[in-house]
Order: structure tokens, then C-alpha cells, then sequence
């Protein structure tokens, strides 16, 4: 039998290890806007992935506070009208910024192409000698299921015609059920 299993990944990269990675990486709405509570520091905009729009937060908050320390007058109010400004646009940006994110995270962990496994693994049996018992215990569960209708026990094809016949009559249907279960309600309720 090959060893080509053993050089399988079965560290689990299945939906639950896609869904953990999820959970930790998303980002939440709440979170975004508490941290946009400080938006001179930019922090919404470095928790949304965005660092060229956090550090340029923090260079317009420097620039407003070295303006307001050196420059003569009203000054320093320009790049805090600026600053305030883009600050309220961030709150209509970070709810579409946070579907976003979340979108393309998941279209970037669903979408990835799965391990091929090694190229002598060919399932669960390799040998050439267990294809004659795998052939065997295919047609013989072929033969079971063709034998079964779905949903009802099977009959065997040359059981006779005789009283266990009447005791295999088919199973109730749907309406026929909920008719039997109002009737046994009735009952209960008539003691």
C-alpha cells in the first residue's frame, strides 16, 4: 500500500478552521466607531485596513497643532475645518469600509484553491489486489439500494403473498399523519 497519505495536510483547513480565521479577522461597526471617537490619531482608519488614511489624520492633526502653536491668528483652524471634515465624512464611510473589508475577506478565504493531495494518493484503498473486494462491495450495495424505495423499508423482491403482505402496507401520508395526531389530541382531551 503507498505512503502517500501520510503526506496529507490534516491540519484541518475546512469550513470550521475558515469560520475561526473569520471570527478574528472581521471588523466590526461598533468598534470602528468607538475608535473614531479619536479621529485626530486615525485609529478607525488603521483598524479598517486603511493606513494612508490614518497617517494622513495624523499628519493633518500634527499640522493643526503646530499651526495653532506657531502660526500667527485663525490659522491653525484651516487644517481643523479640514481634519473635522473628513472626519464627518468617516462616519458615513466606515459602515460601507466594514462591509467591504468583511467582503473581500471572505471572498479571500472561500475563494482560494484547496491542496491537491499527493499525486500517488487515489482515495482510500491503493492497492491493485483490494479492487476486486471494492468491486464486490460496490455491487453489493448497489444491489441493496436498488432493492429499497426512498423513504420505506425494502422488500424483498421473492417474499411470497401472504398475511405479513397486509402488515406491510405503506406508510401514512403527510395529511393521513396530522389527521391521526388531531385525533389523538381529541382523545386526550375528551379524558
Amino acid at each position: 500500500m503507498s505512503k502517500a497519505w501520510q503526506k496529507l495536510n490534516l491540519e484541518g483547513g475546512g469550513l470550521q478552521a475558515v469560520n475561526a480565521v473569520l471570527a478574528n479577522e472581521m471588523r466590526s461597526r461598533n468598534r470602528a466607531y468607538v475608535a473614531w471617537i479619536l479621529f485626530p490619531l486615525g485609529l478607525h482608519r488603521f483598524y479598517l485596513a486603511d493606513p494612508r488614511g490614518g497617517a494622513a489624520f495624523l499628519v493633518l492633526s500634527v499640522i493643526t497643532v503646530g499651526a495653532a502653536w506657531l502660526a500667527p491668528a485663525w490659522w491653525w483652524l484651516l487644517p481643523a475645518a479640514f481634519l473635522a471634515a473628513l472626519a464627518v465624512y468617516d462616519l458615513f464611510w466606515i459602515d460601507r469600509r466594514v462591509v467591504a473589508y468583511n467582503k473581500q475577506l471572505r471572498m479571500q478565504l472561500f475563494l482560494r484553491k484547496g491542496e491537491k493531495p499527493p499525486t500517488n494518493y487515489r482515495g482510500r484503498y491503493t492497492d491493485e489486489k483490494d479492487a476486486e473486494s471494492i468491486n464486490r462491495d460496490l455491487a453489493d450495495y448497489q444491489a441493496l439500494k436498488e432493492g429499497e424505495r426512498a423513504g420505506h423499508v425494502p422488500v424483498k423482491r421473492d417474499a411470497p403473498d401472504g398475511p405479513d403482505q397486509a402488515k406491510r402496507r405503506r406508510q401514512p401520508s403527510f395529511n393521513e399523519q396530522e389527521a391521526l395526531l388531531r385525533e389523538l389530541a381529541k382523545k386526550r382531551r375528551d379524558r
